[in-house]
């Protein structure tokens, strides 16, 4: 075979290989340009996952007194129901949460807190209505006793002697405060208090008490402490005898508000924050925050959580995300961009998958079932770059939804040693109408040269007739 042919037949090869693969993958996911009836136009994008299911009608909704609440699926970190989430106002004593996540962070539970003379003066300055464990200047405390006072018997001094003993003065610990909000995500948090004074620029929002919270459960002995229904404070050298605490959690300390799935929370209330409740709810390995702020009273706030933990559980479902389920269509596409660079001076040099790994959907939609897609429509390859990096989307389609859960991210080089000889081509990976027209042209060719050997042939089988005739008139 001439070269020609060899080449024509490399490219036809690669086009009969480029329009299996997009076919072949179809059914399991798109690999190419959306079809017309695609029902999935407009993707639901990592930022918008967390709004998405709040524009979704929903119905049997429960009712919810509070001024302002949150429904917050830790996993997917998707807001399932809320009101004025993003407002701020003040969390009263749902602060010790930050408080006591700082300490088990940085403190050990045996070390000992010394009640100096700054901690007793800032401890005599809590207003008398506020809850206090009693401590005394020159007192020897564990930080283990400090922390279950604060949580469960939910004692000012003990919070604020815990945050003195870490940074000094309150108001350096409160910059630690801060500085952990932000860390985990918060937007609109702003502590002055190390215990949830009432005052007006010790703010935060459901929102960001649902971060606060979840940092809290997950990553430290917070869920543990906050479920302890009873705790004995130890003898110290300013009190001969035991100190016994209880829970004033009513999720924990009462029959009527025991919630089986209840992980941890704290409570609070003041003048002018009202009662305010921060809970989390674990149930099959999936974790629900709650916050409410300024309920109607004591009691209904924790009604008002349950209905709300049980409508998310019951009305969501969050899916967990794994690249193996990726792993064909990434298999493909990339075979694609490799047989596709092989005539160009490029190569892929690598590839990784970032991968979102939970989305929360409903229940209702989930329960349809779904499929995955690789978006290659926006992936074009510059073979004039040196370098150049690929973000191709990954997606899980529904019926009606198609969320963006992850991207696969492709680094392309160029070979070393190789000279650019055309720098303004370009190639689009998914450009079906440019390698039909290749098609077309090198048919076109093809046929043309089959017509030009037809002819060249006829001419010759002419010209022998010719001879053939004319020896036989000389005869």
């Amino acid at each position: 075979m001439t070269a020609l042919g060899k080449k024509i037949s490399a490219s036809l090869t690669a086009l009969l290989l480029t329009v299996t693969s997009i076919w072949t993958f179809a059914g399991a996911g798109v690999l190419a340009d959306e079809t017309p009836d695609d029902p999935n136009d407009g993707i639901v994008t990592a930022t918008e996952l967390k709004t998405d299911l709040l524009n979704e009608p929903q119905t049997d909704c429960p009712t919810i007194s509070a001024a302002s609440y949150i429904l917050y699926d830790a996993n997917s970190g998707a807001i399932l129901l809320g009101k004025d989430y993003d407002v701020q106002k003040e969390p009263a004593s749902m602060t010790k949460v930050m408080t006591v996540l700082l300490a088990l962070e940085r403190l050990e539970l045996t070390d000992i807190v010394t009640i100096n003379h700054d901690m007793a003066v800032a401890m005599d300055n809590i207003t008398k209505d506020y809850v206090k464990l009693g401590l005394q200047e020159g007192e020897e405390i564990s930080v283990k006793d400090l922390v279950y006072a604060a949580v469960l018997k939910s004692a000012n001094d003990a919070s604020l002697a815990l945050g003195m003993f870490m940074a000094g003065t309150e108001a350096d610990f409160c910059e630690l405060m801060n500085a952990k909000a932000s860390e985990i995500g918060c937007t609109n948090t702003h502590f002055s208090s190390a215990f949830g004074l009432s005052t007006p620029d010790n703010v935060t929002t459901p929102y960001d008490m649902a971060l606060i919270l979840n940092e809290a459960v997950t990553n430290t002995d917070y869920s543990e402490i906050s479920r302890t229904l009873n705790y004995t404070i130890s003898p110290t050298n300013k009190y001969s005898s035991e100190r016994d605490i209880t829970n004033g959690n009513r999720f924990v300390s009462t029959t009527k508000y025991n919630y089986e799935y209840y992980i941890g929370g704290k409570t609070g209330f003041t003048n002018t924050a009202g009662h305010t409740l921060c809970a989390a709810a674990k149930k099959n390995n999936r974790t629900l925050v709650g916050c409410i702020f300024n309920a109607a009273d004591a009691d209904i706030r924790y009604s008002d959580l349950i209905k709300l933990f049980e409508y998310g559980y019951s009305t969501f479902a969050t899916v967990e995300i794994t690249e193996s389920e990726f792993t064909p269509l990434i298999d493909e596409a990339t075979m694609q961009i490799k047989d596709l660079l092989s005539d160009t001076n490029l190569y892929l040099s690598n590839q990784k998958v970032a991968l979102n790994h939970y989305i929360t959907t409903t229940s209702s939609r989930a329960q349809l079932g779904s499929t995955n897609r690789i978006d290659l429509s926006e992936a074009v390859i510059d073979t004039s770059a040196e370098q150049q990096t690929l973000e191709i989307p990954l997606c899980k389609v529904y019926s009606d939804k198609t969320y963006l859960v992850g991207t696969l991210v492709v680094e392309i080089e160029k070979k070393a040693g190789v000279v650019e000889i055309n720098p303004e081509k370009k190639t689009n990976l998914t450009s079906v109408r440019s390698l039909l027209v290749t098609f077309a042209v090198l048919s076109g060719l093809i046929l043309l040269l089959v017509i030009v050997l037809l002819i060249f042939r006829a001419r010759i089988i002419k010209r022998r007739r010719d001879e053939v005739t004319k020896r036989a008139n000389m005869l």
